[in-house]
């Protein structure tokens, strides 16, 4: 089982390409918070990414009111929590965002959005810009153990140098099936970026992403990802990462962030939540699925750990209501171990717990 690849298809990863940028200077470009556009975008996800590729020239980016970093052609500088941000051709400069402007375009239309910024000039900076789409409840443990910036220089033989040239080619002549290709290729530049990041970690890490390469860790991430309905105890999981219980429990919650049980409780909500927007089963079939001897069972632990019944939730996702129910009710520590493991035994309880081109405008200086 690769954990990363399994926590980015149930978490429902999609990019999208949106616009192709010529600019030349003086320019800035300000960008709102994720929250506020991602409906816009990616209908039905929970958060919003941006990432911005310089494919000629040069230009700065950052959060608002923090140093920028200067961004070479080939760079790519990624924003994982979906904080405001700006792009500009030097550092300090400031605009206004107007959320009005990221929208997908009507059936005529078509992705991305080519935009000219300034006269053009021998020094224009060509951009390419777009978004990724995806879930964060009721569990996405990837995005806690990203910064908010991840910039990342071009590797002349990487994929990212592969990735910009296939993007510009695709934005520069577009085909049939573009914006298809051009979404797919957003995804596998974030994999990219995100594996980078991880062989790019300090060795004295402690967080999700570096759980992975723990050799104790990473076995009971693969053994709970790879089987996430199994009755898994704490002494199981111990006995997969090579470790005495009490050492697992402690270097286990160190990495991930909270104990194995709660982890494997919050992934299995993840999961479930998954195959109910999928549609294809009931929810009878889906706590089935991730281990539940019961529907009521199920539905009990997925109240306690996103706030609403399954079903509940189901149908607010799946109608596109504004308001999700549970969105505001982070799970607990309490709540979540409740409905998987006694906490005195670290064993499963019965029933419960056994896991059975439009114009843009763009502000000037």
């Amino acid at each position: 089982m690769d954990v990363l690849s399994d926590v980015l298809r149930v978490v429902r990863l999609s990019g999208a390409v949106f616009f192709e940028v010529s600019a030349s200077p003086p320019w800035v470009a300000e960008s709102p918070a994720g929250d506020g556009i991602v409906g816009k975008i990616f209908p039905g996800a929970d958060h919003l990414m941006s990432y911005h590729v310089v494919t000629q020239g040069t230009c700065w980016g950052g959060l608002i009111n923090e140093r920028p970093v200067e961004l070479l052609a080939g760079d790519i500088i990624v924003f994982p929590h979906g904080d405001p941000h700006v792009i500009s051709s030097k550092p300090g400069m400031r605009g206004a965002p107007d959320v009005k402007l990221y929208q997908h375009p009507d059936r005529e239309g078509r992705l991305p959005f080519t935009l000219t910024m300034g006269a053009a000039r021998s020094e224009e900076t060509h951009i390419v810009c777009g978004f990724l789409g995806c879930d964060t409840r009721p569990f996405n443990p990837l995005l806690s153990a990203l910064p908010r910036v991840v910039h990342q220089r071009c590797r002349a033989e990487g994929p990212l140098a592969q990735f910009v040239q296939l993007a510009v080619a695709e934005s520069s002549h577009p085909r049939v099936g573009g914006e298809v290709v051009l979404g797919r290729l957003s995804e596998l530049l974030f994999v990219d970026v995100v594996r980078h990041h991880l062989d790019t970690l300090p060795e004295d890490r402690t967080d999700w992403l570096a759980g992975l390469r723990d050799s104790h860790v990473g076995r009971a991430l693969t053994a709970l990802h790879s089987d996430p309905a199994r009755d898994w105890t704490i002494e199981m999981l111990a006995r997969e990462a090579g470790l005495s219980r009490s050492a697992f429990a402690e270097r286990f919650t160190t990495y991930a962030g909270q104990p194995p049980m709660q982890y494997l409780a919050a992934w299995r909500m993840q999961t479930a939540a998954q195959m109910l927007l999928s549609g294809v089963d009931n929810i009878a079939e889906v706590a089935s699925k991730v281990g539940y001897e019961s529907e009521a069972a199920f539905s009990r632990a997925f109240k306690k750990i996103v706030g609403v019944p399954p079903g509940e939730w189901r149908r607010h996702r799946t109608s596109g209501s504004a308001g999700r129910p549970g969105a505001d009710k982070p799970p607990t520590p309490a709540s979540t171990a409740a409905s998987v493991d006694d906490r005195r035994t670290g064993s499963a309880r019965p029933g419960e717990g056994r896991c059975r081109d439009r114009r843009r405008r763009w502000s000037r200086p």
